[in-house]
């Protein structure tokens, strides 16, 4: 089997998909981190899809290898990560749909039969007392947790800040026993972030989200000391290398790799390994219901690290809720994501609807 093309398709100039066709008729899916369509398409178009025309599909580890370097100077972090995550899941696909097997019997088969996910707000518009009568609405739905999103990203104090009264009202209202997620998107210096984090440990908050700038590792390691509360970090995390570094020098307590965005299967079965090592949890960034997510559910279910509830995000999607691109979703049934017993990942997108939503 040889690769006779690689497609990147732009939905709605927001979302980013990729197919890697085959001269044996096959054909691999996978979706790219839509932070800004037209960057990563224009990565795909020019600098990876050249390396991989005339290639074996089966090939993931060299491949993968060749898109990471030969680009010399593109990234290799950020957006040529998340365009090699896009052509990486649509191999993983391809492998799957090439040997009859579904892609989590690929990657190390049924560790767990479902994985729980909780639901994720993105809302920043939503007093503490409205976003506590959405929390208890998925609660009543079986979700198994609640996150908010509840301060301006990368503000350095300096922003809208509503956490510590959006907690203290969704505690209200859900009770004691249901776990609550925080995540401020870098929203804070250090001293602010352990005093926030001390706020929430009284509330019984499960998980403390980017509370500090990304890229200081050093200030994660101070905060981990500093309080119980668990620090959970990765979604600009790119790759392994990157991933260990924020294990041995910031110390967070939950990993949090994005399949969409740390190149996809092949690298983030690496971060799981490296988790394990260092005994540490992974609970992804998962925002992209479609493709993403089902990628993700095939590693929640063979990754034995992926331990805990997972990410689902309950905002309106276009290409979910009004023109699904695909015939078959995977939703969470009670609180629920069970990937799809079917070649590959299990997508089949809706080719018409694609057509209807293309922008390129």
């Amino acid at each position: 089997m040889r690769i006779t093309q690689v497609e990147s398709i732009i939905l709605l100039e927001q979302f980013h998909i990729v197919k890697v066709h085959t001269d044996e008729g096959l054909v691999g899916i996978g979706e790219v981190s839509p932070m800004k369509a037209a960057v990563t398409h224009a990565i795909v178009e020019h600098a990876l899809a050249p390396l991989l025309v005339g290639e074996d599909p089966g090939d993931i580890e060299r491949l993968w290898r060749r898109m990471y370097t030969k680009p010399y100077k593109l990234g290799p972090m950020g957006a040529q990560l998340e365009a090699i995550a896009g052509i990486d899941i649509a191999l993983w696909d391809l492998l799957g749909k090439a040997a009859n097997l579904p892609v989590y019997a690929l990657t190390g088969g049924t560790y767990r039969n479902g994985t729980k996910v909780y639901a994720s707000s993105m809302s920043r518009s939503m007093s503490p007392q409205e976003e506590a009568e959405r929390a208890v609405s998925f609660q009543e739905q079986g979700y198994h947790g609640y996150k908010i999103h509840s301060s301006t990203p990368w503000m350095h104090d300096d922003g809208f800040d509503q956490t510590i009264a959006t907690v203290a009202a969704v505690r209200t209202a859900v009770g004691d026993d249901f776990p609550i997620l925080v995540d401020v998107n870098n929203a804070y210096y250090e001293h602010t972030a352990i005093r926030i984090a001390r706020e929430l440990e009284a509330y019984g908050v499960w998980h403390f989200e980017e509370p500090l700038a990304a890229h200081d590792y050093a200030a994660y390691a101070r905060l981990a000391d500093a309080v119980d509360i668990p620090i959970a970090a990765g979604e600009q995390e790119y790759t392994s290398w990157q991933f260990r570094d924020l294990i041995t020098q910031g110390r967070v307590d939950i990993l949090q790799p994005d399949v969409i965005k740390c190149g996809g299967i092949t690298e983030f079965r690496k971060i799981a390994v490296l988790a394990d090592v260092h005994t540490k949890p992974i609970t992804v960034h998962n925002t992209q219901q479609t493709i993403g997510t089902s990628a993700h559910a095939h590693l929640w279910v063979s990754t034995p690290s992926c331990v805990y509830p997972q990410e689902y995000n309950i905002e309106h999607n276009p290409v979910l809720d009004d023109v699904p691109i695909w015939t078959n979703p995977l939703v969470p049934v009670d609180g629920v994501i069970t990937p799809w017993d079917l070649p590959g990942l299990g997508v089949e997108l809706d080719e018409d609807a694609v057509a209807r939503l293309r922008s390129n």
